[in-house]
C-alpha cells in the first residue's frame, strides 16, 4: 500500500481533505494502520502540499467500535511494530499500549451496515481487507459495487491478498 500512497497524497489538493473509509474496521487495527501509512508518508511532501486526513471507520459491531476507539493493544505488539513506530505513535500504559491522542484523532468510528446503509462517497482510499472472502458471491459482487460508487475516480481500493473484485475489474 505504502508505494501507492505518496501518488495519492500528492494528487491531493493543497488544504484539500484526503478521505478514507475503513469498513468491516472491526477492532480498529486496519484503521490505525491507514493513519499512520498516511501520517508518514505525509512527511515526504512539503508542508504547503499536505492534504488533512479524514478516516472513517465502520462496523456492524458496537462492541468492536467501542474496543476500536481506545486505540488499546498488547504488550505483544512490539514483535510486530518497529520500535521507531512504537516510539512514535504508541504510549505505553501499565502492561499496554494505547495509540496516541493525535493519531486517534484522525479516525471518525462509527456503527455501520454495509449491505444495508447508504455508503460513505467521495472517498480516495477505501481499505476493506479480509472481509470479502466470508460473502457470499452475491454479497461481493454488490459490495464492489458499493466500492466503486464509494471511490473517486482515482482513488485506491485495497483489498486482502485472498480477495478479488472479480468480473467488473473494468470498473477499477
Amino acid at each position: 500500500v505504502k508505494v501507492s500512497l505518496p501518488g495519492l497524497l500528492e494528487s491531493a489538493p493543497a488544504g484539500g481533505t484526503l478521505r478514507a473509509w475503513v469498513p468491516a474496521c472491526s477492532t480498529g487495527e486496519e484503521a490505525y494502520t491507514v493513519a499512520i501509512l498516511l501520517l508518514e508518508a505525509l512527511e515526504d511532501l512539503p508542508a504547503s502540499h499536505r492534504p488533512l486526513l479524514r478516516i472513517f471507520a465502520t462496523d456492524v459491531d458496537p462492541e468492536a467500535i467501542a474496543t476500536a476507539r481506545l486505540g488499546l493493544y498488547p504488550l505483544s505488539i512490539s514483535a510486530q511494530i518497529s520500535a521507531v513506530r512504537l516510539k512514535r505513535h504508541f504510549t505505553q500504559e501499565a502492561q499496554q499500549y494505547r495509540l496516541r491522542k493525535s493519531d486517534r484523532d484522525l479516525i471518525v468510528f462509527a456503527q455501520h451496515d454495509l449491505i444495508s446503509d447508504p455508503p460513505f462517497t467521495k472517498v480516495d482510499l477505501l481499505a476493506c481487507r479480509n472481509l470479502m472472502i466470508y460473502l457470499t458471491a452475491e454479497l461481493q459482487q454488490k459490495l464492489v459495487r458499493v466500492f466503486h460508487y464509494s471511490l473517486n475516480a482515482d482513488g485506491l481500493l485495497v483489498l486482502g491478498t485472498s480477495e478479488t473484485i472479480g468480473g467488473d475489474g473494468a470498473q477499477f
